[in-house]
């Protein structure tokens, strides 16, 4: 099988790179609706995608088909996301094994949230507590990947403060990491001065924006309490005044302008949380097509 590239080597070719995340479908009606939206992007060639990993290892076997259906069926470089939650040190390795025996060359090192009805995260007999533990294996053990860290550009909600918050990802990047994809945020300014508030700390590596294009005002809501984001009041007012049907458009066109605004400052691209949904994602990508 064909090997993918490492996505270090893509950033190194400094020009604005483009990225989706998938999430596993818990059906076949849902990876229907996630294989129509990859047929869709295709023609749109996004730099890498990413498709993630459920709590507890619980979409282990969905993450690897549905990764090897983006990569073999539709072309894309593909960075499975991988979390310490509910695996041994020697689970952890024999997953990277899989990954690289498929072809793939990327991964996204997560902690992981605390499976459903956990309040904690608890370490695995045998496995990692921390993000950064598992950068270091992976680097260990397969230093031909490429390595994606997640950022918190309001603060990661379990971090005492954002001094804190900084010195953990000073540690994960340090361990190996080659770029960081943020966590979502509606308001440009957050990740400026989170990339500021970076440099500063001596992390130097690619930050890439990581953006949700909203799809309702409860949905948003809902992102924005588990990530303690903030929402806009201007977003919000949009919203809430406007039919829900429409929602979707105005989620679009907020993510457009905050992705051009990114642009125009010389970001190192974008990445989209498109949730399997193809037509926000589109109608974002047509609009830089006609304003570029």
């Amino acid at each position: 099988m064909n090997s993918g590239t490492s996505i270090r080597g893509l950033f190194e070719e400094e020009r604005p790179l483009f990225s989706v995340e998938f999430f596993p479908p818990k059906n076949e009606e849902g990876g229907e609706r996630m294989i129509r939206t990859a047929t869709a992007l295709q023609p749109h060639r996004p730099d890498f995608v990413s498709i993630t990993y459920g709590a507890g290892g619980g979409t282990r076997k969905t993450t690897m088909r549905y990764a090897k259906i983006l990569k073999e069926e539709h072309g894309f470089e593909v960075m499975p996301h991988l979390t310490c939650v509910g695996h041994s040190k020697d689970e952890l390795l024999e997953i990277l094994e899989g990954f690289a025996e498929a072809g793939f060359r990327n991964v996204m090192a997560l902690r992981g949230d605390p499976p459903q009805g956990e309040s904690e995260f608890r370490v695995t007999e045998g496995g990692l507590r921390y993000a950064s533990e598992l950068v270091a294996l992976i680097r260990d053990h397969f230093p031909e990947f490429g390595i994606g860290v997640g950022g918190y550009p309001e603060k990661h909600p379990e971090a005492p403060d954002f001094e804190t918050d900084m010195k953990n990802l000073k540690t994960k990047t340090d361990a190996g990491a080659d770029f960081i994809t943020t966590q979502l945020f509606f308001d440009n300014q957050a990740y400026f001065s989170f990339v500021e508030n970076c440099r500063k700390a001596g992390i130097l590596i690619p930050i890439l924006p990581g953006l949700l294009p909203a799809l309702s005002l409860g949905q948003v809501q809902r992102f924005c309490k588990m990530c303690q984001a903030f929402l806009p009041p201007e977003l919000e007012k949009q919203l809430e005044a406007t039919d829900p049907q429409k929602h979707p458009e105005i989620g679009s066109k907020w993510t457009l302008n905050q992705v051009s605004e990114l642009l125009r400052e010389n970001g190192p691209g974008f990445h989209l949380y498109a949730l399997n949904k193809s037509k926000s994602t589109l109608a974002i990508l047509e609009g830089l097509s006609l304003g570029s």
